[in-house]
């Protein structure tokens, strides 16, 4: 067997600092270096077979070929965004402090209205319901490549009293499978605000890993933020 090699933090920033050198004669610019780094971890995450969700997902999650909705969980369902039944509701909840960074999670979407973000049609939305079938939060994939296999995920817990309860982790699993399953995803991706840690350790536990840092990406109550992006291969 062979012998792992310890890589030192000087060997790293030693090699860093001669990437950096020779990118900046081909003119890299802040958006090239964060597409590099992606690659770079798209990269190592194929050579170690770690091309698949993370495995405490099996813990909570029974791997499910989703037909059709609802997709159906131990505690909770989520049935297709109906337009003109739960626009109002979702319109409410992401008014409030946590819809504001569903909102501003993306990269583009400061400008955009909610209009937009449930109406276009590279878009998929879910209702979130509870064991009794009340609706609880929105889960939704944007700009869905049929090309490359990957998404963007979104997932808001909109009644406030059904936070902290474990509903979006279960939630976004059930969401997760179906991409994987239905959808055929091969990646799926996020946006979150670097101050939102619950949300962070989260993503974390269902086996996203930190792919970039946008620094100062989006203003919330007249506060710059920096926005983590994180991904996962399937």
């Amino acid at each position: 067997m062979n012998e792992i090699k310890k890589i030192t933090d000087t060997t790293i920033e030693a090699l860093s600092r001669n990437f950096f050198k020779e990118a900046a004669t081909y003119g890299f610019r802040y958006e090239h270096y964060l597409k590099f780094v992606n690659v770079l971890l798209d990269l190592a995450l194929s050579q170690n077979g770690i091309s698949k969700m993370h495995e405490k997902q099996s813990e909570d999650t029974e791997e499910i070929i989703y037909k059709k909705f609802p997709i159906q969980g131990k505690d909770i369902s989520i049935r297709k965004y109906d337009s003109d039944k739960d626009f109002k509701l979702v319109n409410k909840w992401l008014k409030d402090k946590f819809g504001k960074y569903f909102l501003h999670s993306l990269i583009t979407s400061s400008k955009s209205t909610i209009n937009d973000l449930l109406s276009y049609e590279h878009n998929m939305h879910g209702i979130i319901m509870d064991s009794t079938g009340n609706e609880i939060g929105l889960v939704s994939y944007l700009n869905i490549d049929s090309n490359v296999h990957k998404a963007e995920l979104r997932k808001i817990i909109g009644d406030p009293s059904e936070r902290g309860k474990g509903y979006g982790k279960k939630a976004t699993q059930l969401w997760m499978n179906y991409g994987k399953n239905k959808l055929k995803l091969k990646k799926i991706f996020l946006y979150t605000v670097e101050t939102n840690i619950r949300n962070i350790k989260l993503n974390e536990e269902l086996g996203f890993k930190v792919e970039g840092i946008l620094r100062n990406e989006v203003r919330i109550d007249n506060k710059y933020h920096d926005v983590l992006r994180m991904g996962i291969l399937l």
